[in-house]
């Protein structure tokens, strides 16, 4: 749910910081108060475009910024993740900052993303509806995922199976694809592997050499200093420094201690035990320094040897064992090359096979599809009877076609409707009437916001255009939707403010010939007074206020019938 919302700097708002709570808030007051300009600052929050005319007259920028709050295996994390951004305790955090020169800076999380990543983090976590602005409900293209949400675990399953299947045969169709090009083309790339395996072959490259050769050019380069280190140590032992000697005469003064007390014996034994080995110390230092050699012409040749293990590095990986591993992938490719028309017929016949299964599951999918859009069609019905559109006919045209696979199965999805008896169904998106697509749109969003899966769903004025018991459906259904996600609604019917969880009053403020808005929480009191003014208008009387209580009422009990 979004948690927390700070705008500044923001059209006519100076700054403002609301905090939001589940269920049903709705928000209400005067016309150009300020209501759309929230709505506005949430879409460009999760994504939506802007431009330097939405930064308050005189400020440098505008900045909005959002805190959403998640169950902790919600979809967002997922999105996140996959483009690096850190998540921690639960919550995402969406940033964006508009210059008045119109560039635009957003952040998830304190990293700087592009606008298409938070556009694609911001849908996941908020869906904003408009009297026109129907986004998935009025794409077809979406329809199809709609239905498959609304089947759940089962549409899931089978499309995971399908999916498997498809996954190869869309590979083996690839394949076939790439050996089929023109015969030139494919001569010109058997040519160039060839080349290149040849010249991998030739390095005869063997794993661990590069380290290998590294360490002993290390050794040949610093011979003099290598030399001049061991000589001082062996000189220092056994030389002119006689450390071995000056030793071995301590060793003999213990022994002779220890001889006359046996307190000193431990003394003795760890300088003996010192001497031997400083003495096997001298002897290996010793025969060192009669091997070590400088050897020009293998420093040389250890160098040429790396030169030609880094050029092959450049072209074909970054260690050799990338190398080589590079090496066998174009011995399989040049294998098939050579071979082709056997690796084609192989391949074809495969896809052959593929296809014989990947048909019997897409027609089981396709059945699954058919059978809950039935049960799709029978829901939307039972809601948009509940809106008085008992009239209204709505399907789920499923159109199937075999041999026209896609990675979601066989089949197109559409949703049809007519609100006028008699009439032919048309798709839903060349449904005309403002009032009742609103509808429509809220009887599918009644059954589709238990699926979604986004945390806040915005309604902007979707009740225009109804009045009566038609409005008091459209608050009850609303409110129907807040049980299972946040909503935010911003609407000038008394029916719909009367059903809020929690009411915000927009108004204007002018200061120092500025305008600004202010955004106050209601208490019950003052709910009855601000609903009493959209029943009457201007003024308000007491039959008003008394109409007003008792519609609050009202609510209050269904309400608890809904939940």
């Amino acid at each position: 749910m979004l948690q927390e919302l700070s705008i500044r700097h923001f059209a006519i708002i100076d700054a403002l910081e609301l905090s939001f709570e589940r269920g049903l808030t709705v928000l209400t007051g005067e016309t150009g108060a300020g209501k759309s300009i929230i709505i506005d600052a949430l879409q460009l929050l999760t994504g939506g475009r802007g431009s330097g005319e939405f930064v308050r007259h005189g400020e440098k920028k505008a900045e909005i910024e959002g805190m959403f709050t998640l169950h902790e295996d919600h979809p967002c994390f997922h999105v996140c993740r996959e483009f690096g951004i850190d998540v921690e305790e639960e919550a995402v955090i969406l940033r964006r900052e508009i210059s008045a020169a119109g560039k635009s800076v957003c952040r998830v999380n304190g990293k700087m993303v592009t606008l298409s990543i938070l556009r694609e983090i911001g849908s996941r976590l908020m869906d904003i509806h408009g009297q026109h602005e129907h986004q998935e409900l009025m794409n077809a293209g979406s329809h199809l995922r709609l239905l498959d949400d609304f089947g759940g675990a089962a549409i899931q399953h089978a499309k995971e199976q399908y999916r498997n299947i498809y996954n190869r045969y869309d590979h083996l169709q690839t394949e076939i694809r790439r050996l089929s090009e023109n015969e030139q083309n494919l001569a010109h790339r058997l040519d160039l592997i060839q080349f290149q395996f040849n010249e991998i072959e030739k390095a005869e490259l063997t794993t661990g050499e590069e380290e290998k050769l590294e360490s002993e050019r290390q050794q040949l380069a610093n011979y003099e200093k290598l030399y001049a280190a061991l000589s001082e140590a062996y000189n220092a032992l056994s030389g002119d420094g006689k450390a071995l000697d000056w030793l071995g005469l301590s060793v003999n003064g213990l022994e002779s201690a220890s001889g006359i007390n046996d307190e000193y014996k431990p003394l003795h034994d760890a300088a003996a035990n010192s001497f031997y080995v400083l003495e096997d110390t001298v002897r290996d230092v010793s025969s060192i320094l009669d091997t070590l050699e400088f050897n020009p012409a293998r420093l040389n040749e250890i160098e040429s040897r790396l030169n030609e293990i880094n050029q092959l590095k450049r072209k074909y990986g970054a260690t050799i064992d990338d190398i080589l591993q590079y090496g066998n992938k174009i011995a399989e490719e040049m294998d098939q090359l050579m071979h082709r028309e056997t690796h084609v017929s192989r391949l074809q016949k495969e896809l052959m096979e593929i296809e014989v299964t990947l048909t019997e599951e897409g027609k089981k999918l396709s059945k699954l599809r058919h059978s809950y859009s039935e049960k799709l069609e029978e829901a939307i019905h039972r809601e948009l009877k509940e809106l008085y559109m008992e009239k209204t006919v709505f399907s789920v045209h499923v159109q199937s076609e075999n041999g026209q696979f896609k990675k979601d199965g066989i089949d197109q999805i559409e949703f049809y409707m007519t609100t006028n008896p008699g009439e032919p169904l048309k798709p839903l998106v060349k449904i005309a009437s403002g009032g009742e697509m609103s509808r429509v749109m809220l009887a599918m969003k009644t059954i589709f916001s238990k699926h979604q899966g986004v945390t806040s769903i915005i309604f902007d004025e979707v009740d225009t255009g109804v009045s009566g018991r038609v409005a008091q459906a459209i608050g009850e259904k609303i409110y129907k939707i807040a049980v299972h996600s946040q909503v935010l609604c911003i609407s000038h019917l008394p029916q719909v403010a009367a059903m809020a969880d929690t009411h915000l009053y927009i108004q204007k403020s002018h200061d120092r010939k500025r305008t600004s808005t202010v955004v106050t929480p209601l208490n019950e009191d003052e709910k009855a007074v601000e609903i009493g003014r959209m029943i009457s208008g201007v003024e308000m009387t007491n039959l008003t206020k008394e109409h007003a209580k008792e519609l609050l009422t009202l609510s209050a009990k269904l309400k608890k019938s809904a939940v």
